[in-house]
């Protein structure tokens, strides 16, 4: 009996983790999933956020997606997201400039394409800047 699962990150660009899990924690739709080995099989929407991955030795790697689709097999978990990255490649920097500019965009509203690409933007900065504090946690113990 196996006690990890197959599991696969990959973005438009690029595959950023392809390996064996014991746990993949994730951002669904209606909320945070865990999928350990033998999950039933579903396919769900996931929200611009963290992707935690357990692996097979305990250690833990963190990702952030801008969003997707979480496939899951009884030993095969699949992430496809338009982007994707390990929280440690995450740039803070450009995150806290691109969150500044959505919220300028935001205060100065001008049509509702303009301030619905702010918002998207706007929470995909927060979501990368909540993964790099999620990292800075998970180092610090």
């Amino acid at each position: 009996m196996s006690h990890t699962l197959r599991v696969d990150i990959v973005s438009a660009e690029a595959e950023i983790f392809s390996g064996d899990a014991q746990l993949v924690v994730a951002t669904g739709e209606m909320g945070e999933l865990g999928i350990a080995p033998r999950h039933a099989p579903l396919i769900t929407r996931l929200k611009p956020g963290h992707v935690d991955v357990v692996l097979a030795n305990g250690e833990r790697q963190q990702f952030w997606v801008s969003g997707g689709i979480l496939e899951v097999q009884p030993q095969v978990v699949t992430v496809l997201a338009d982007t994707a990255a390990r929280a440690s490649d995450l740039d803070e920097a450009a995150a806290q400039r691109a969150k500044q500019e959505a919220e300028d965009a935001l205060a100065n509203r001008t049509d509702a394409v303009e301030i619905a690409e702010a918002q998207a933007k706007l929470a995909e900065a927060i979501t990368q800047l909540q993964a790099l504090e999620r990292l800075r946690k998970t180092l610090k113990h």
